[in-house]
């Protein structure tokens, strides 16, 4: 299979397509899930699946490859393609996708000299030697077009535009030799660089947004190319709950084609969870469902699925104007327009567009009258009948939602289930210790082996009294304790994961213990120079109630990488029946640094199930050894700034549609592979303090 381009579109075996993709990122669902998304994905419409891929997980160790299990990419890409669909493989190596460090291994960020994503040596040479890995990898499973598979793109790097000019020139030479590198590996199928107009030819340089109805390529060879339309937006932990109106979306994708494009992406089409530990930072929450086509669980999302679907069989009715003439534009009136693709004087397709915010209207078009909706576009593949109109949305409504429990739901309570407890020691609780005379950066510290690091230092007070503790961290968040007493927590959100701490304390005379877990969620994985981006805590400073103020910044500090239960291994299904756990009738609960342990038996059937932590505070889950990821149901959005009804005219952004005044999550995909026909562990690492009797165990529904 031969794939190249021209100006108008992608040519596949001599043929110009109209494509449709969507992005599904293989480590967030688990290989039993891929073909069931992967089928809806082509029965919605698709002929494309576009997926990253994650560095860190590949290479944990530098030289140590991994490609097992939910990274099987070569599983992947061939499940894709047994399905009859064509894959965009974005290698990157850089991703973002709020992904833990971006993609990026940790063990790079050690390496003498370097310097992420610019002119330099030590970065370039690991750079290249990944890329190498995974075309390598490809080839020898005749994955590339050329050779029969299915991978029809290709991408290096990612939306370096964004952030080129953080980088000088050094920034700019970075970016042709990062296409001379990819053009070097002769895959035989085009390369693009997303969101970066400087993309050298033949590179096709494509448009990551809301819209791209606008985007011009950099060269008129170039075909117009849309590699991200967002669906809906990413959940953060303490943020409002966002999500898209299906009728901007499809008005959004209507206008697109009607500009001239040619390749289009949801970025989701199926979004999935971040299990375990692989969420980006700051504050990153685990499901990463992105009010996606097929949500977190893989089910059909109505109306936005089928309204999508009948969406792309109008276009597709379109696809042989659209990729063979220019389109003849018409003013219709104040707002309003046509674009007309003409393959012979009297064969045509037809956009009209009524772009306004408000005002409905009623366009005479070749001598017939048409009534146009406020923000939508129809479509006429004759340029006579109106088979799709983006604002009229006739595919079924939705049942429910997959961020509050159903009530179609079967659920089984944890009440009456055996709990036992494991109350970890507060501050150093191993020889593993070390001192230094200075506060230290947590991720250099820890190299991301832990969310945790302990700092502890002593206070020495000459006689009782009260005096103000004031500590600054650069995040994600801290549990302070003095003399082994939950002191204050504090916490950064999203866009500013930095917090202060000002507390008034009482002292006892003599020796007082200053014990404080740093905690972060998620390594930073976007923005310049992102991979430097520190955490923890960098001033402590006491004040008396004269406001003189001591600094024990540069005190001797003894550090503690990690938690007590972590280095247990209380995660582990061997330690379930260890006598380390201690059960009674009294569970502790509302207890700050505590692991419960319970078991339950899984509801019956095929379907996935979800874990209701509403009751819980912060921390994280297992169920039968397996990392759930990341839940902070103490956390609540801000109650103002969200509307009931989010009006989908006028143009979108992040903000503007969103659930207030709730956890970001409550509710924590298990795969339904993940758990036995009889009895299933559950561990929960609490950081803050919850009620785990409250928690339940429930079967979802599509």
């Amino acid at each position: 299979m031969s794939v190249s381009y021209d100006s108008k579109a992608l040519i596949i075996d001599g043929r110009k397509r109209i494509l449709q993709s969507g992005s599904v990122h293989y480590p967030r669902a688990t290989p039993e899930m891929w073909p069931g998304i992967i089928d809806k994905a082509k029965e919605g419409g698709l002929d494309v699946i576009e997926t990253y891929v994650f560095w860190n997980y590949h290479e944990p160790v530098k030289g140590q490859y991994y490609f097992e299990g939910r990274f099987d990419l070569v599983k992947f890409v061939k499940t894709v393609q047994d399905a009859g669909l064509f894959v965009h493989l974005r290698i990157g190596p850089y991703a973002c996708a709020e992904w833990n460090y971006g993609g990026f291994p940790l063990w790079l960020h050690f390496i003498p000299g370097i310097q992420f994503r610019t002119t330099n040596g030590p970065f370039q040479a690991e750079m290249e030697l990944f890329l190498t890995k995974i075309v390598n990898l490809m080839k020898e499973e005749n994955l590339f077009a050329s050779q029969g598979g299915p991978i029809i793109l290709a991408q290096v790097e990612n939306e370096y535009g964004n952030v080129e000019w953080a980088y000088g020139i050094g920034g700019e030479l970075y970016v042709k030799w990062a296409a001379e590198t990819a053009l070097n590996y002769n895959i035989s199928v085009p390369w693009v660089m997303c969101a970066q107009e400087d993309a050298p030819d033949p590179i096709i340089n494509t448009c990551n947004g809301f819209y791209c109805d606008t985007f011009i390529p950099n060269s008129p060879s170039k075909p117009k190319m849309w590699t991200e339309d967002y669906t809906g937006w990413f959940l953060s932990f303490g943020y409002p709950v966002p999500y898209r109106p299906v009728e901007d979306l499809a008005f959004a994708v209507a206008r697109f084609f009607e500009k001239g494009g040619t390749f289009h992406n949801y970025y989701m089409y199926f979004g999935g969870t971040n299990f375990g530990r692989t969420a980006g930072g700051p504050l990153v929450a685990t499901s990463y469902d992105y009010d996606a086509p097929l949500d977190e669980y893989g089910f059909i999302r109505q109306p936005k699925w089928g309204h999508l679907r009948d969406l792309h069989m109008a276009i597709k009715q379109c696809e042989e104007y659209l990729v063979n003439g220019d389109p003849k534009h018409l003013s219709l009136g104040m707002n309003l327009e046509a674009d007309i693709y003409y393959t012979t004087p009297d064969d045509c397709a037809a956009f009209l567009a009524n772009y306004d915010t408000s005002l409905d209207a009623n366009v005479t078009f070749n001598g017939k009258s048409y009534f146009l909706p406020a923000w939508s576009v129809s479509i006429l593949p004759d340029c006579k009948n109106v088979v799709f109109n983006t604002a009229k949305v006739v595919a079924q409504k939705r049942v429910g939602d997959t961020s509050t429990p159903s009530a179609s739901a079967s659920e089984t309570s944890l009440s009456n289930s055996p709990w036992c407890w494991y109350l970890e020691k507060v501050g150093v609780w191993s020889n593993g210790s070390f001192t230094a005379n200075s506060l230290l950066e947590q991720i250099n510290t820890t190299k991301d082996t832990s969310d945790f690091l302990w700092y502890t230092t002593s206070i020495e007070a000459d006689e009782k009294k009260d005096a103000f503790l004031l500590i600054e961290s650069l995040g994600h968040a801290a549990l302070v304790f003095l003399n082994k007493k939950v002191l204050a927590f504090g916490y950064g959100y999203h866009d500013d994961a930095s917090f202060n701490i000002s507390e008034k304390i009482s002292l006892e005379q003599g020796n007082n213990t200053l014990d404080i877990i740093s905690m972060i969620i998620g390594v930073q994985n976007y923005g310049p120079w992102f991979d430097i981006m520190g955490a923890g805590l960098y001033s402590v400073i006491l004040a008396d109630l004269k406001n003189v103020k001591e600094d024990y910044s540069s005190n001797e500090w003894t550090y503690q990488v990690g938690t007590e239960g972590e280095s247990l291994g209380l995660d582990n299904t061997e330690l379930a029946n260890s006598s380390i756990w201690t059960q009674g009738s009294s569970l502790p609960t509302h207890q700050s640094l505590i692991w419960y342990k319970s078991t339950f038996i899984a509801p019956e059937g095929e379907s996935p199930l979800s874990l209701n932590l509403a009751s819980m505070g912060k921390g994280q889950a297992w169920v039968n050894g397996q990392n759930i990821g990341r839940y902070w149901s103490a956390y609540l959005s801000p109650t103002s700034g969200c509307t009931d009804n989010c009006d989908y005219r006028g143009t979108y952004d992040a903000q503007k549609c969103q659930k207030c005044g709730q956890p970001a999550q409550i509710l924590y995909h298990i795969p339904r592979t993940w758990v036995n026909p009889g009895e299933n562990v559950l561990v929960l690492h609490e950081e803050l303090g919850g009620d785990p009797s409250k928690i339940s165990v429930m079967t979802r529904n599509g």
